[in-house]
């Protein structure tokens, strides 16, 4: 569990502020109540002039401000406090979900992970805003009361010892009811937000399958769940202040009934102390009543809190980069994977022993039936995932010994469906320099990928502003963007997952032959399906389940591998033999 207490108490500095202000709060409080009963008693008691008790009034107004000052610092410190936590835990977040981007894309809803890193990050503001602050306040103010009172009056203060603990017991009984509904909240939140926005993102879809009206009402239902799950909060949220306002006003009732008793009818009591002890009883519960309504709030926290470690426990090891510097960058490294492995999760599919060597210039085929583990090799060569065993050798170094940046610089990947960003086509392509590239740079990329026809019939040309995700280009116009970032790049390495599925032949043929060039200066690494691409491979790994079952060339393996002939011999329009 997030040590949210922990989280709090490694602020030293703000924690002792809290603590000093409390103590002058404490000190604060009793000078109120010392003023105000002097300026009573001795006007309506004493018969004093108004005059003769203004310097009483300055005191008192002195001290109304330095409780003020003090309450307003309290709330400053809290707040600062509970901005470098969320900082620091959002940060944390970003970094789970981007230190194994692969891996976190196929977990979960995006909906749900922004729900996170929003609402539930939000939803621990009152713990250190409120709760511990107010911890420190009670721990040392009704201390301070309680021991004078003793001073002053000793029935009062032993009233005190025994009504006190009501609202505490009370605070554990409702606590734990107040975490289990409070999870349960953060719960219905992270559902909707997550089933909202899948459901915005496919709304499309749905409207064509005619399934949108029965997602309208599943939305409902999430939208009520949330609902209830947050009235259930707010009902023992009144419950709670209901039951401590009980518990204060019958002990103050107890408090005023034993003072009137002495003042009256035994007149063993002075009106001063009488006074007193009624004015300082109510600074005294009020401090417990203020805890137990931030004890109710820190225990909502805490269900936040657990929705965050959910997402912060990682069972996956972080890809971790070193400081080795790439000595030749325009050659391509010899790449050798020796034993490596990988698995998204305990029971989950899981690449194993994968043994394999890619020469410089080699043009690399990762074949297999869908569901083999081609992609996720393909992460792997890239540096996007973990070794769970084994190692990837990069000119017989281990590949993450190297500075981050390097590797990437000599690596381009292109994916089935790349991704654009809002902004100018010239901006999309130039994402690919490794420098700052000039237009012309640009230009020549896209010539070469043959998107340049393409570009000069828009009206802005390079300056055509493209909506999010490429949203406006064709999924072969995209590649070709792609392409050009690859040309621009000049990587030693590119890696092709699948590139010309679902495309037209015209450009198919306009991507192979990009992808002709750039093997002349690159070694191409391509988890490939058209039988044009495996036959021209220099070497071709074939997988199934998630193991490499052989390699060698096409002809090698027609001849040695039975199912590796049949699923060429279907992909051909044939039947398997």
């Amino acid at each position: 569990m997030i040590q949210l207490k922990e989280m709090a108490m490694a602020q030293k500095t703000k924690v002792y502020l809290l603590v000093s202000f409390a103590m002058l709060s404490g000190i604060v409080i009793i000078g109120q109540a010392y003023y105000f009963v002097s300026i009573v008693d001795r006007i309506f008691i004493k018969g004093q002039s108004f005059q003769a008790i203004l310097p009483l009034l300055y005191g008192l107004i002195a001290v109304l401000l330095a409780r003020a000052a003090l309450h307003y610092a309290r709330g400053t410190v809290g707040v600062k406090m509970s901005s470098k936590v969320k900082s620091d835990l959002r940060k944390a977040l970003l970094d789970r979900f981007s230190r194994n981007p692969v891996q976190a894309s196929i977990q979960g809803q995006s909906g749900q992970k922004v729900s996170v890193i929003l609402d539930a990050v939000d939803g621990i503001d009152d713990y250190f805003r409120t709760y511990i602050p107010q911890v420190i306040q009670t721990s040392i103010i009704p201390i301070i009361i309680l021991i004078v009172a003793f001073t002053q009056n000793l029935y009062t203060g032993l009233i005190i010892i025994v009504t006190a603990p009501f609202i505490p017991i009370f605070m554990i009984i409702i606590g734990k009811k107040t975490k289990d509904k409070s999870e349960e909240q953060m719960d219905k939140l992270a559902a909707f937000s997550a089933k909202f926005l899948d459901t915005l993102q496919g709304l499309l879809t749905l409207k064509l399958f005619g399934k949108a009206d029965k997602e309208k009402d599943t939305i409902k239902k999430s939208s009520l769940g949330f609902r209830d799950a947050t009235m259930e909060v707010l009902k023992i949220a009144f419950t709670n202040s209901l039951m401590l306002e009980l518990i204060s006003m019958l002990s103050m009732g107890l408090i005023a009934l034993e003072v009137a008793i002495r003042l009256i009818v035994f007149q063993d009591i002075a009106f001063f102390t009488a006074f007193f002890m009624l004015v300082l009883a109510p600074e005294f519960y009020t401090a417990l009543k203020e805890l137990g309504n931030a004890f109710h709030t820190g225990r909502g926290s805490m269900g936040a809190a657990r929705k965050i470690e959910a997402e912060l426990t990682d069972l996956t090891p972080p890809v971790n980069w070193g400081e080795a510097s790439l000595l030749d960058e325009d050659t391509p490294p010899e790449i050798q994977l020796a034993g490596t492995g990988f698995a998204y999760g305990e029971d989950t599919f899981a690449l194993k022993n994968i043994h394999a060597k890619v020469r410089p210039y080699e043009q690399i085929a990762i074949v297999g039936r869908s569901g083999a583990g081609k992609s996720t090799l393909l992460h792997m060569i890239a540096g996007l995932l973990p070794l769970l065993e084994g190692k990837i050798l990069i000119n017989g170094k281990p590949l993450l010994e190297y500075k981050e940046k390097d590797w990437f610089d000599q690596l381009s990947y292109i994916s089935q469906d790349p991704y654009l960003f809002s902004g100018t086509i010239a901006d999309n392509i130039a994402i690919g320099s490794k420098e700052n590239a000039t237009q012309n740079d640009v230009e020549q990329a896209a010539e070469k990928a043959g998107i340049s026809r393409l570009v000069a019939s828009l009206k802005d040309g390079y300056d055509t502003v493209i909506g999010e995700a490429g949203r406006g280009l064709s999924g072969g116009e995209k590649q070709r963007v792609a392409i050009a970032r690859a040309f621009l790049k000049k990587p030693t390495v590119i890696l092709f997952d699948e590139p010309t599925t679902g495309l037209d032949l015209e450009t198919e043929h306009i991507l192979q032959a990009s992808m002709k060039e750039l093997a002349q200066s690159s070694t191409i690494i391509t988890v490939a399906h058209r039988l044009h691409t495996i036959k021209n491979a220099d070497k071709i790994l074939f997988m199934e389940n998630g193991q490499l079952v052989a390699s060698g060339t096409h002809e090698k393996l027609m001849d040695s591998i039975e199912t590796y002939r049949s699923m060429v011999t279907v992909q051909q329009g044939g039947r398997a033999e």
